[in-house]
């Protein structure tokens, strides 16, 4: 279970933006669900780009006019008999707020009112889609993701992470085809916000190490390895020759049970000890110490893991983050990981 108000500080690490001026408020208001929070990070983000000016793309338009603009269409003029009506089809580029990622908003915003919220949180929403009367919706179902960003649309980067959250996590379709919302993120997307999460707070604050995504080589005899996969870490906390690999996880089970025994996920310890592995093989004969870590999300569960392993020489522990505290007491979690596996930090805390 994870308090409201600390997805608003996930998604505030997350997504820098979220610590401008304009998003305080979200760090002290109360929320009654998540959808009640996305709408209102979203309908901030959305405010604040109405007072910027929506962005605006060119969009071909096709029509008859009286006066020339454009380029004629002679086949679509002779088809539609517009030379009857002293008119000529033409084809022209209207610079336009109908654009792509302004329909994203607006269809997740029409998303977010058949959700349940307060009513002075759908009232925003109406206001902010009158600004949209231009702009079309888009089917949910085959939204493209993708987009590039420039310095023209980059404000809109963090409105469509909200928009993919929202959209991605808190629809889902029933037997019958059609379209309920559910009450909470998925695990995907929560998984996915939270190694966000984690790789974000200890890049802001814990300077004294280095916090990266980092990808893992091989330890290859021969050097010869195309078809081998990636080994991308969730996160890697390095300071000279010291590194902790942490493998954040998110699941609904901490723990899988065999005959009424708790057992670690096989898969996910067999993942952080090929990690260790191979980054310990790295450095070579130069003094170095690699160790990993598996981070659950703390569940509602009796049993939780906390156990340290020493195996072939590394240390592989298990631990679980409760998201259902205070912030400051998983901010004092984290730090206590660092503080356990980095020699001489306490003078930096």
């Amino acid at each position: 279970m994870i308090r409201v108000q600390n997805i608003y500080y996930m998604l505030a690490y997350a997504f820098h933006i979220l610590r401008e001026q304009g998003y305080e408020s979200c760090g002290t208001e109360e929320f009654e669900n998540t959808a009640d929070l996305l709408s209102a990070i979203l309908a901030k983000g959305v405010a604040m780009q109405i007072k910027r000016g929506l962005g605006r793309t060119y969009i071909e338009e096709t029509e008859p006019l009286s006066c020339l603009r454009g380029k004629i269409d002679v086949t679509e003029s002779i088809k539609q008999q517009a030379i009857m009506k002293q008119q000529l089809v033409c084809t022209y580029d209207e610079f336009s707020v109908d654009s792509y990622m302004n329909r994203i908003l607006k269809t997740t915003m029409e998303v977010l009112l058949r959700y349940d919220m307060p009513k002075a949180r759908k009232k925003e929403l109406r206001n902010l889609l009158l600004y949209f009367k231009e702009v079309g919706t888009l089917d949910l179902y085959s939204i493209n993701w993708k987009f590039r960003f420039n310095r023209n649309n980059q404000n809109y980067q963090m409105l469509m992470s909200v928009c993919y959250l929202v959209i991605k996590g808190l629809l889902q379709t029933s037997a019958d085809g059609s379209v309920k919302l559910m009450k909470f993120l998925d695990e995907q997307r929560m998984c996915r916000l939270y190694e966000k999460f984690i790789l974000e707070y200890y890049a802001k604050e814990c300077p004294w190490v280095t916090a990266t995504a980092s990808q893992i080589p091989w330890a290859l005899d021969d050097g010869v390895g195309p078809m081998l996969p990636i080994m991308q870490s969730d996160i890697m906390l390095t300071r000279g020759s010291e590194v902790l690999i942490i493998d954040a996880k998110y699941y609904t089970h901490t723990t899988q049970k065999q005959y009424d025994i708790h057992k670690i996920h096989s898969s996910n310890l067999y993942q952080i000890f090929t990690y260790v592995k191979n980054k310990d093989m790295e450095f070579g004969v130069q003094p170095h110490t690699v160790s990993g870590m598996l981070l659950y999300a703390a569940t509602d569960e009796e049993i939780q893991p906390d156990n340290s392993y020493q195996m072939s020489g590394n240390k592989i522990s298990v631990r679980t983050l409760n998201l259902n505290r205070d912030f400051s007491e998983i901010a004092a979690q984290l730090n206590a990981i660092v503080d356990e596996h980095f020699s001489g930090l306490s003078d930096h805390l």
